[in-house]
């Protein structure tokens, strides 16, 4: 291929957010963008082309293409054909709002245009329609991002599959997505049977029923006669859709939506392969998920960023092991396998991820070797006692008193109000307190959400608390209090016993999810039951966030890198406690706003009164005006004629001996309370 410059306009769109693909094969640039300044001529074109062969693009005049969204382009050297996945609008369907549909479309790299008909024009494009649909339920019509999974070794060309994440535009399935698997010998057999041809008079397409001049899509046809390329240049819309494998959906996630998407098939200790999905979601979380018979299992969730940004671009590296996430801001890379974080036997059998497998000798989770082996990994049962050698493994759901571990000592007061925590091992297990020889009652206990039980210290509520977590039918001891009443008044701190064994931390910081609700763990490893009678602690530690429900994977991991290193320390891991005493704050506060409202309320009702009361003393009364006309004294009804008995002396009024008015409010009334009624100053 030659260096020397060449312009963009064609190969790349005008407006930077416009989605396109493009892909170079043997030296020539393949794209599906659009060709003007405002977006409305889609085209698939060829470039770079040198030679005896020219560069080609769409005869768009046919409206071959409607308004498309390109997605991503591939190419399968034995076919010798380039596909191009996109979304536009499928003008077959006669609906009254725009239907979207999801399309695959094929041109064939030998393509060098008619002699006469569709001269640099391709004479290989062929469309069908992507259809990820469930029986009975709306389909998910809108492709957001597309990955191709090649075959085995040794495994025909056409096993490739395609792993293709969708949406839909109909508000029923609104914030959901899909995956869909389509096979290669199923988008063959489409684009080998009929076609659609458009009636100019009606505008409608119709099922082509008479005999095929050619195939369309076939590649070779650039010498074809002008019949067969006219026929292949109305015909190029197939008349089938390409369903799903197995005709079903792959995976279906209500409450995320997916936007990128990368597949690997992985080799498990076995020497059996699964197929493992990277899936995006629009807030930034990375999923990998594995696939088994009985559906899709997701074995973690990683947090790419601390703040959710838009994704712009998803790529895998199988051979470095690690998936590049691209953002307006930068790249970031993340490992495909995070053994390194499940501490023991059972979670590293539990996860049932791929990747790992426990490593007997060393004790650790490790990536899975080459060499085959059953040892410490089961990636469809997940069973941990037949993994992790049942010897060393007990199923314990009762303690004896003689056989009660030690836990950490609570000093509490009584009618003390305790809380304490109980860590989940991950977000599928299920969370269990229980006492030795007793039962926990509703009516003494209160369990709450995130998985802490509390209860009032009282005689009958002292002595020892289990925390146990049950996942795939296997049992850990999560943590285990010894509540005490205080020997002194005096404030005590819970007693801690001191640490085990500290196990390297992971360059990740995990978060463990139980269930529907969120519960969060910095740096925890729970240890599992065992028939020894070495003491069990806990050893888990906690920080607190937010409860959220949702449908999640088994691990929550936060990755973050700075200066190009990934941190290895987690944030925030204090160590697990019991609440040293009751917390009234909230109480307290409540109490005060309450109290701020009352007092309020009260001073505006005394304002309130002493207003009306001396509204009612200066306002005159409109029924007593004739009463008090003839009640007035000599006094006033001379100085009603004019007869002023009040004169101004230096700006002071005088007072007479026989004049008996009152002031009110610095305001003269009458004798009966009322103001009288003085006639004005003359000049």
């Amino acid at each position: 291929m030659s260096l020397k410059p060449d312009e963009g306009r064609g190969r790349c769109p005008y407006d930077p957010y416009q989605r396109n693909t493009a892909i170079i094969v043997d030296g020539e640039l393949y794209t599906g963008t659009v060709a003007d300044y405002r977006g409305n001529r889609p085209v698939i074109s060829r470039y770079l082309s040198e030679g005896s062969r020219v560069d080609l693009k769409l005869d768009d005049t046919l409206g071959w293409l409607e308004d498309p969204t390109f997605i991503r382009s591939t190419f399968l050297p034995d076919e010798g054909k380039i596909y191009f996945f996109f979304s536009e609008v499928g003008r077959e369907y006669d609906f009254i709002d725009k239907f979207i549909v999801s399309r695959i479309s094929q041109i064939c790299t030998s393509d060098v245009g008619g002699q006469r008909t569709l001269q640099r024009r391709w004479t290989t494009f062929a469309k069908a329609q992507l259809l990820c649909q469930a029986d009975n339920e709306l389909p998910y019509n809108v492709i957001q991002d597309i990955d191709t999974l090649l075959p085995a070794d040794g495994a025909p060309e056409d096993d490739t599959l395609f792993y293709g994440i969708f949406t839909s535009q109909w508000s029923v399935n609104s914030g959901r997505s899909a995956v869909c698997s389509f096979r290669l010998t199923d988008i063959k057999s489409v684009f080998t049977g009929n076609y659609k041809v458009l009636n100019r008079d009606t505008l409608q397409w119709r099922a082509w029923v008479q005999e095929k001049v050619a195939n369309p899509g076939e590649c070779g046809l650039h010498n074809a006669s002008d019949n067969v390329l006219r026929f292949v240049k109305e015909n190029f819309l197939a008349d089938e859709s390409v369903r799903p494998v197995g005709r079903s959906l792959t995976m279906v996630s209500a409450e995320h939506n997916y936007t990128h998407l990368a597949v690997q098939r992985v080799q498990a200790a076995n020497s059996r392969h699964y197929t493992v999905l990277f899936l995006l979601t629009e807030s930034g979380y990375l999923h990998k998920a594995v696939l088994l018979q009985n559906g899709a299992h997701i074995i973690e969730e990683v947090q790419v960023f601390e703040q959710p940004q838009p994704i712009k671009s998803l790529k895998l590296s199988i051979p470095k092991g690690v998936i590049y996430v691209g953002t307006s801001e930068g790249v970031v890379k993340v490992p495909t396998a995070n053994c390194s974080f499940y501490w023991t036997c059972a979670q590293c059998v539990l996860a049932r991820d791929p990747f790992c497998h426990w490593d007997p000798v060393s004790r650790t989770c490790v990536i899975v070797s080459k060499i085959p082996t059953t040892l410490g990994q089961d990636i469809d049962g997940g069973n941990v006692e037949e993994a992790c050698n049942s010897v060393s493994l007990t199923r314990k759901t009762r303690f004896g008193p003689n056989s009660l571990p030690a836990g950490e000592l609570v000093s509490v007061s009584l009618n003390e109000v305790i809380r304490i925590q109980c860590p989940a091992a991950s977000q599928l297990s299920q969370q269990v307190w229980e006492r030795p020889n007793s039962r926990l009652s509703s009516d003494l206990y209160l369990f709450l959400e995130d998985g802490s039980l509390s209860f009032v210290a009282t005689p009958a509520t002292l002595g020892h608390y289990l925390c146990l977590s049950f996942e795939n039918g296997y049992q850990q001891t999560m943590a285990i209090y010894h509540v005490k009443q205080k020997s002194s008044p005096m404030t005590q701190s819970p007693t801690r016993f001191p640490r085990p064994q500290t196990y390297p931390i992971p360059t990740t910081q995990a978060v463990s999810r139980h269930g529907p609700e969120l519960h969060t763990s910095v740096g925890t490893s729970p240890k599992r039951t065992e028939s020894t009678n070495e003491e069990i602690r806990p050893t888990l530690s906690i920080r607190n966030t937010q409860v959220t429900r949702g449908q999640f994977g088994r691990n929550l991991i936060l990755w973050t890198e700075k200066s190009g290193q990934k941190e290895t320390e987690f944030k925030g891991g204090e160590p697990l406690l019991a609440a040293k005493g009751p917390c009234y704050l909230r109480e307290l506060v409540v109490v005060s706003v309450l109290l701020v409202i009352c007092l309020s309320l009260l001073i505006t009702m005394v304002l309130y009164a002493l207003r009306q009361r001396c509204r009612s003393r200066t306002a005159p009364q409109a029924g007593t005006a004739n009463r008090d006309s003839d009640r007035r004294t000599p006094v006033e009804q001379e100085a009603l004629s004019g007869n002023n008995i009040l004169s101004k002396h230096n700006g002071q009024a005088l007072h007479s001996g026989h004049v008996s008015g009152l002031f009110c409010n610095g305001t003269l009334t009458g004798p009966n309370g009322h103001l009288p009624n003085t006639p004005s100053e003359e000049s």
